[in-house]
C-alpha cells in the first residue's frame, strides 16, 4: 500500500482517550457493595463481551448478560452478577475520561488535512458521552459503533462502513489503534492501512502493522506520508 491517504481513522477507547477509573477500580467497588470476593476481573470482562453481544445491543444489557454468566459459572447464580453490573453502569461516569497524550494535538493537526472518521467498539450510548466529555462529538465526519451499527472489530464490516459513507476507496484510509487483536487486524482485513499505538511493552506486534508510533505526538509527523 504506497498511494496516498486522504482519509483518517480513529480508534476511541486507549486510543485517543481512557478512563479515569478502570474497570478494575469500579468492579471492586461492586463486588464490595455485594459482599462477594472477586470472581473476574476487568481484563475478563473486555476479553469476553463480544459472546454476550449482538449488533444493535445496547451495553448495559449485554454488561448484565456477561456478569449474570460470570456469576453463575462461579456458582453464584445470576441475579449476584447482574446486581454487580447495575452497580458497575451506575458507578461508571462515561463522561470521566481524559485525552490520552498527544491526542488533541493529533486531532487537531490531522482534520486540517484530512478527512477524520471514528470505528470503535462501543454503543452510541456509551461512547457519544465519552466524546462530550472530551469536547469532541463535532470532529468526526463519520462515527460507526462497531458492535451497534455492525460487527466489533475485528470484522471489516464497520471500516466498510465508514468508508462508505465517506465514500472513501480503503486504500486511501488509515486506521490508528492500540488494539493488534481489534484495530490492526481489522484494517488489513478491510484493506486499510493500520497505524499502531504501541504499548510499550517493547515486544514484536502481531500482526505487524504497516506504521508504528509510540505516541500519539508523532501522528502529527504523518507515517503514511
Amino acid at each position: 500500500m504506497t498511494g496516498s491517504v486522504d482519509t483518517v481513522l480513529f480508534d476511541l477507547d486507549d486510543t485517543l482517550c481512557t478512563y479515569e477509573r478502570t474497570a478494575d477500580d469500579i468492579l471492586e467497588i461492586a463486588f464490595d457493595r455485594v459482599g462477594v470476593d472477586p470472581f473476574f476481573d476487568g481484563a475478563e470482562y473486555i476479553g469476553r463481551l463480544g459472546e454476550f453481544s449482538d449488533a444493535g445491543d445496547d451495553i448495559r444489557d449485554t454488561r448484565r448478560a456477561a456478569f449474570g454468566t460470570f456469576a453463575d459459572e462461579a456458582g453464584h447464580g445470576e441475579a449476584v452478577g447482574e446486581e454487580i453490573a447495575d452497580i458497575y453502569t451506575d458507578e461508571r461516569d462515561q463522561t470521566n475520561v481524559a485525552f490520552r497524550d498527544g491526542a488533541e494535538r493529533a486531532l487537531d493537526a490531522l482534520a486540517e488535512a484530512y478527512r477524520i472518521g471514528m470505528v470503535t467498539n462501543g454503543d452510541p450510548w456509551m461512547q457519544s458521552q465519552k466524546l462530550a466529555g472530551l469536547g469532541i462529538e463535532d470532529e468526526f465526519e463519520v462515527i460507526v459503533h462497531a458492535g451497534h451499527d455492525a460487527p466489533y472489530k475485528p470484522d471489516p464490516e464497520p471500516f466498510h462502513v465508514a468508508l462508505d459513507e465517506l465514500g472513501v476507496e480503503a486504500d486511501r484510509a488509515v486506521h490508528v489503534g492500540n488494539s493488534l487483536a481489534s484495530d490492526v487486524t481489522g484494517a488489513h482485513a478491510a484493506g486499510v492501512r493500520s497505524v499502531w499505538l504501541a504499548d510499550g511493552d517493547g515486544t514484536d506486534p502481531n500482526p505487524e502493522p504497516h506504521h508504528v508510533v509510540e505516541s500519539l505526538h508523532d501522528l502529527v509527523e504523518e507515517p503514511w506520508a
